[in-house]
């Protein structure tokens, strides 16, 4: 017997979005270890990259509501990851800061998420990770 739905299940749209999800679910995995959660991580993420930067931007940047980035934001304060100031070139905005502490969370959740992406690669050789992650780029619109 054939599995069920083979028109969907040979559109490339499907089978990304299942390696998606199995990524997904292999980085949360691995950054729950660490205490973290995904959209904690990659708002930690952004901030190590921009910060200190204004709350408004870093939530563009990230492409996340702005409720849900305060949200995410009160917990990471209150965890001791990130501070909010007033912005010094905007006093009217917050600048979120990392810590001490979230930048060593920070390393920890990088090299989990590494990890876990490694082993969703697994199934490929060197070779063919360089040409899937050049074709993923390529097909995302995105340049890398």
């Amino acid at each position: 017997m054939s599995a069920p739905l083979p028109g969907i299940r040979t559109l490339p749209s499907w089978l990304l979005g299942r390696a998606a999800a199995r990524g997904r679910a292999l980085v949360a995995e691995a950054l729950a270890a660490e205490g973290m959660k995904m959209w904690h991580h990659v708002v930690l993420s952004a901030v190590a990259d921009l910060g200190p930067v204004a709350q408004a931007e870093l939530g563009r940047s990230i492409q996340l509501d702005p409720k849900d980035l305060v949200g995410i934001l009160n917990d990471l304060q209150s965890g001791g990851l990130v501070v909010r100031e007033p912005d010094p070139k905007d006093r009217r905005k917050n600048a979120v800061s990392l810590t001490g502490e979230s930048a060593r969370l920070l390393k920890r959740c990088e090299k989990a998420a590494r990890a876990a992406n490694d082993a969703l690669l697994a199934p490929l050789t060197a070779a063919e990770r360089d040409q899937f992650m050049s074709l993923l780029i390529r097909i995302s619109g995105t340049d890398g």
